[in-house]
């Protein structure tokens, strides 16, 4: 009955949750009708136009009237176009365009909304991504698909950059649909009060769902509470919402009872927040924008006892009391449910079951204040005071992250000196500077530096200088002696202009980045539009009518408890306790098992062990004893003899352990282990574990899977048996167990229970002690481990064409890999995952360079390590590389380890869908292609985000870095081809007499450049492999590691709008020069292996597709080798191991002892490789970790086909002590 009746709560949950999903989606189905080209021109304006003809009535997408397009008067980054759509609209996507006919087009830019026209905020596409690719060329449309959509009555696109050979120009769309709410306007003294029929009363089950904007920090925006103390309350505090449920249970723990949780930052930005709040019995689910906190409460939680009545906006009932401070509402709230209730729309039909507490507006009043974003060090504002006034005063509020930073400097007419107010080390600072004199320094206020927004005032008059933070007097000094204070004429805010304008500025510790507002100079507002428009004052690098202020540590993305703190561009995470270290405390400080301390040098003592490495289990202390085997013990709490006596199946007893680590360490401590063990020493005097009549254990115990286990002393998991009944020396042979025989005499069995999936045990159960002269006894050991299964783990690439492939790479936020490798080889790739765009690869690149190369949307990036002695010295080597939200490091033993930044404002979530892989390799028949399409129909093209394609039609390509190997008898042959839509290609080819060359037209116009390699006979059935990286005009081409050349094109530096790469023959060349269309004729036969164009990998899209990839595959090709002559097919020769999940197979032909022998792979020889993957997604406030998938292999195989290697490893490893590195690894 209970699951029935919980089943149904579900439904209703889910009914209310659709409901709601559907009020506030604003009628999203088919929400993408386009909104700007019905509009009249005087819904378009802009910051300034070039002419009466490029005005921004005339940025209707595709339309051709006026001078084609909207263009401002300068082409600088603070020009903006703007739309008024009438009313509050719901948007779903845009869409730009260049000037018709024109150069004038924009390749980036910021997209702004608002429901007034002032206080703009801006669309991010992540969490730290701010800006849009734009266009590459006047006439083609590129679309964006806005999720989440955008709600709001003015859009504004601000460029950010354009093309060099022209101006700024852009005609745009935008698409959507109407958008309709209820609001109500509450002015911090009124509330609402509902009253609902105690029939529809549900103690177990609340959805609450609403949108809220306000200015001011603090707020009680819902409340409800019954007579024992029972409350839910969601609280603004310090911009901040707070959710507490308190079940007044005054019998449970306090924790128990409270839920106290915490979501969104900066809240208090005058701009729309939604709020969702789902609770069913004890789950709770807590929604602040796209940040989510999912919690399941503890204790007896799943019943408040509450009124019949909420209140929205504060708490007004009188005799009602919290024991928290609180205030109420002052602002807005929108499209307010209470399980299913339009409360608006009750309040506005005055329903008698709506109480309406003090003044009530049903529509949205809007402020007028205007703040200003100081975007970068360098930014100022100068504004004008009057010179020779005798008092100097200013006014403004802030907020920041940052600890130091100038606010205001002014000049001192007539003492010739000057005044500093300024940020350092989060306090305020006022610093008074007079020629002769010693500089005079106020201190006041601390913390300033926490996000939120603080008030100055400043007054100096005569010789009395004011400083008032936040309400508080700081001081007031008579430091300046006689003389009147005469102000300089201007007042800098947030930094000082460069020396090259002749100010006496003076900026000690850097400009400010943050927010101003409400700025006042000697008592009169400024207006900061006008500023904006160039009528007062001036400025630098400034986004005026926006703060951009954005909370970097929401989510927190400091791992395994690590705190987070920021400044304007960057967070750190301080990992002190935590046992971990790391940009992002990633990284275990601790070794994964006693193995690997041993291997170490560490001799027997207590350690701290962290089982899943960078996961989510925290570290443990336990005992390492280091014999021969480094064996793991895990004590518990009943390792004394316990005997019992007087107990019966009606009366039981049962003894329970307890360890010091938790079910989860002690899980992932067992998996790890080759071996564990646990000694149970059971004693029995007239005291049966089985009943031999009916069968019925009379005694048991029970392990980790709380299952009922009924053998004992070592045996196998057969139940009712012990060791004596497998060896057939049982003292009474009728039995399977000594204590069967019911002897009245001490008797036991006792053993090793060795069988890893029922250990370790937790619970002893004795029921047959009843009888006269009845009693038994028994002892638990220890758990015991030993071995490290992701240590000994290896795998032999045999040929160039070997490779593994796994499961996708699951990494999105932070993910480590680290292996061991040996080869002779010169190069390869160790390891490679694909995405769309995202890409990672682990290569290496020269004999002694190995390089970590990546994407994670910001375009590819790439870190090497290089050693002044090669690598291919068939010697281990230790590779570990770290990818996180702060930074990507490569590390090679014990060489220092480099590290690049990740962007400040960039795409941070790495996405892959392909498997991962080592190379592909192809086989070429006559006549034979291999096409993969970038974009099907170029004028028509439509990408929904820049994640479309791997490449863009529309982008222009100033750089590519091309890699292939092949083998071939044939000349002439055509290796690649890339094509474009605007007749530049790109063209390897084999010529007639077999020299290679590589032809770049990237102009139509011109002839395409030549780079001829004619030093020997490509074509011979050898193995070659080219390299080809292009930077702009500068090609630099490598071939067989041996021939190199760096040539400047001629041609041009871009290549535009790129359509297709082709392997093999091509079909349409008559744009092409002669040699590229006979080679292009001929086509290829033979092999190629490993190709990439940047980060797409053409053969593998072909060959070994995960997901629907644009590749048109024509005549014989398949999969191969290309180790064996060209035009034989290889495949017989190829090895191909694949890891699933959750377990692997090995070729039994190929036993991994004999493969160790071969060193002929692509880093030929033995790689032991180890991947250590955290999936760290940050939902709301609170990190969820995955735990790394362990693969898992058959025992009885991996003992029958590993010894010999592992012997081999163990040796080789404990020769090499230069290698100190923790060998915590799988190998692949």
């Amino acid at each position: 009955m209970g699951s029935v009746a919980g089943a149904v709560l579900k439904t209703l949950l889910l009914l209310s949750t659709q409901n709601w999903n559907r009020v506030i989606a604003g009628n999203s189905y088919d929400c993408d009708e386009p909104l700007v080209s019905a509009l009249s021109p005087a819904s378009f304006s802009s910051s300034s136009e070039l002419s009466s003809s490029h005005g921004p009535g005339f940025a209707r997408l595709n339309r051709r009237d006026g001078a084609g397009g909207w263009s401002p008067l300068v082409s600088n980054k603070y020009q903006w176009l703007q739309i008024d759509l009438g009313e509050r609209m719901e948007i779903t996507a845009v869409a730009t365009q260049g000037g018709y006919g024109s150069s004038n087009w924009v390749t980036s830019y910021l997209l702004m909304f608002s429901d007034s026209g002032r206080n703009w905020k801006q669309y991010r596409q992540e969490d730290s991504i701010w800006g849009f690719s734009g266009n590459a060329n006047a006439d083609s449309v590129v679309y964006y698909r806005l999720q989440p959509s955008i709600k709001a009555r003015f859009l504004r696109f601000i460029p950010l950059e354009w093309n060099p050979r022209g101006r700024i120009g852009m005609r745009i769309e935008v698409f959507g649909c109407a958008y309709r709410s209820e609001v109500v306007d509450l002015d911090g003294k009124s509330s609402l009060v509902y009253r609902f029929d105690q029939n529809s009363l549900s103690p177990i089950k609340d959805v609450i769902s609403l949108k809220f904007k306000t200015m001011q920090s603090d707020g009680i925006l819902l409340h409800r509470e019954g007579q024992n103390g029972d409350h839910i309350t969601l609280d603004l505090r310090r911009g901040k919402l707070f959710l507490l449920i308190n079940s007044g249970e005054t019998k449970l723990p306090s924790a128990h009872t409270l839920i106290n949780l915490t979501l969104g930052s900066l809240l208090d930005d005058q701009h729309w927040h939604s709020v969702l709040i789902q609770r069913l019995g004890r789950q709770v689910n807590f929604t602040v924008d796209e940040h989510r906190h999912r919690f399941h409460a503890q204790g007896e939680f799943s019943y408040l006892d509450l009124d019949y009545e909420i209140s929205f906006g504060g708490i007004p009932a009188p005799g009602k009391s919290v024991s928290f401070p609180h205030k109420n509402f002052h602002g807005c709230l929108e499209n307010l449910f209470y399980n299913g209730v339009d409360i608006i729309d009750l309040a506005k039909q005055q329903k008698p079951e709506i109480i309406t507490m003090g003044n009530v507006s049903f529509s949205c009043s809007q402020s007028q204040s205007v703040p200003v974003t100081f975007l970068s060090p360098r930014s100022y504002l100068a504004l004008p005071g009057f010179s020779g006034e005798d008092e100097l005063s200013a006014t403004f509020q802030f907020r920041t992250w940052n600890k130091a930073g100038l606010l205001l400097f002014s000049e001192l007419q007539l003492v010739s000196g000057g005044l500093l107010l300024f940020l350092n080390d989060g306090k305020l600072k006022l610093n008074l500077y007079q020629p002769g004199k010693l500089p005079s320094d106020i201190t006041a206020g601390v913390g300033l530096n926490d996000g939120q927004w603080h008030s100055i005032s400043l007054s100096a008059k005569r010789n009395h200088l004011s400083v008032v933070v936040d309400g508080q007097v700081a001081s007031v000094a008579s430091s300046l002696g006689s003389e009147q204070t005469y102000s300089g004429g201007t007042y800098y805010f947030g930094g000082c202009p460069d020396n090259s304008f002749g100010s006496k500025c003076k900026n000690p510790l850097g400009g400010f980045q943050g927010c101003m507002r409400l700025l006042s100079v000697s008592d009169k507002v400024v207006d900061l539009i006008s500023v904006q428009q160039g009528s007062l004052g001036n400025f630098s690098d400034l986004q005026i009518d926006s703060c951009g202020i954005t909370d970097r540590c929401l989510p927190n993305y400091c791992e395994h408890g690590g705190e987070c703190s920021q400044s304007w561009n960057t967070f750190h995470c301080n990992c002190a306790n935590t046992g971990y270290t790391g940009a992002t405390c990633h990284n275990s400080i601790y070794e994964q098992s006693c193995e690997s301390y041993k291997h170490r040098g560490n001799t027997s003592g207590f350690y701290y062990i962290d089982t899943d490495g960078s996961g989510p289990l925290e570290p443990f202390l336990l005992y390492c004893n280091m014999t021969e085997t480094a064996w793991t013990v895990i004590q518990h709490n009943g390792s004394d003899l316990t005997r019992v006596r007087n107990t019966n199946p009606e009366n039981p007893y049962a003894g329970f352990f307890e360890y010091v680590a938790s079910m989860e360490q002690l899980q992932a401590t067992i998996n790890l282990a080759d071996h564990c063990e646990q000694e149970l020493t059971y004693y029995c005097k007239k005291s049966r574990l089985a009943n031999k009549q009916d069968g019925r254990p009379l005694s048991w115990w029970v392990g980790r899977t709380n299952e009922t286990q009924t053998y004992w002393g070592g045996s196998l998991p057969d139940p009712q048996k012990c060791t004596c009944g497998l060896e057939g020396n049982c003292i009474d042979s009728q039995y399977y167990c000594n204590c069967d025989a019911d002897r009245n005499e001490w008797t036991n069995d006792t053993g090793f229970l060795s069988y890893k999936e029922h250990l370790p045990v937790r619970k002893i159960v004795v029921t047959d002690t009843g009888r006269p002269h009845s009693e038994a006894a028994y002892k638990l050991g220890p758990l015991l481990c030993r071995g490290d299964r992701s240590f000994w783990n290896s795998a032999s690439f045999n040929t160039e064409a070997s490779y593994l492939h796994f499961p996708t790479f699951h990494g999105e936020l932070s993910a480590d890999v680290s292996f061991f490798f040996k080869t002779t080889a010169s190069s390869g790739v160790f390891l490679e995952n694909l995405g769309i765009t995202d890409f990672i690869r682990i290569e290496l690149r020269s004999p002694a360079v190995v390089t970590f190369s990546f994407d994670v949307g910001n375009g590819p990036f790439e870190i090497s390590v290089q050693s002044p002695t090669h690598f291919n010295d068939n010697q281990w080597h230790h590779v570990k590389v770290e990818r996180n939200m702060k930074e990507a490091t490569i590390q090679v033993d014990q060489l220092l380890p480099k590290t690049q930044p990740a962007p400040t404002d960039g795409h941070v979530l790495l996405q892959l869908n392909s498997q991962l892989f080592v190379e592909i390799s192809a086989y070429f028949g006559s006549g034979s292609s291999v096409i993969y399409n970038f974009q099907e129909n170029y004028s028509l093209s439509k990408n929904s985000s820049s994640h479309a394609a791997s490449f863009h039609g529309d982008m222009k390509l100033s750089r590519e870095m091309i890699k292939f190997s092949f083998r071939t008898a044939r000349a002439p042959s055509l290796l690649l081809y890339v094509s474009s839509f605007y007749k530049e290609y790109l063209s390897v080819i084999i010529a007639k007499n077999g020299s290679l060359q590589i032809r770049y037209k990237l102009n139509r116009y011109q002839e395409p450049d030549v780079v001829n390699f004619d030093f020997k006979n490509m074509a011979d059935g050898q193995l070659h492999h080219v390299e080809i990286n292009r930077e702009e005009g500068v090609l630099f081409v490598e071939i067989d590691d041996n021939a190199r050349r760096q040539v400047h094109l001629s041609s041009g530096t871009e290549l535009s709008a790129i359509k297709s790469l082709v392997l093999g023959r091509i079909s349409e060349y008559s744009d092409v020069d002669q040699e590229t269309a006979l080679a292009g004729a001929q086509g290829f036969l033979g092999c190629l292996s490993a190709v990439q164009l940047s980060h797409v990998a053409p053969l593998k899209a072909a060959l070994q597709p995960s997901h629907p990839a644009p590749v048109t595959v024509s005549g014989h090709v398949t999969e191969s080798s290309c180790v064996s002559q060209a035009g034989t097919d290889a495949t017989s020769r190829e090895r191909t191991h694949s890891f699933a999940d959750h377990s692997g197979t090995r070729d039994d032909r190929e036993p991994l002892a004999n493969a160790i022998r071969s060193d002929s792979a692509v880093i030929g020889g033995l790689i032991a490789v180890v991947i250590f993957i955290l999936l760290c997604i940050a939902a709301i406030a609170v990190r969820i970790y995955q735990q790394k998938r362990l693969y898992k292999r058959n025992e009885a195989k991996r003992s029958e086909n590993v010894d010999s290697a592992e012997a081999v490893l163990k040796s080789e490893l404990n020769i090499q002590s230069a290698v100190n590195e923790n060998q915590k690894e799988y190998f692949f």
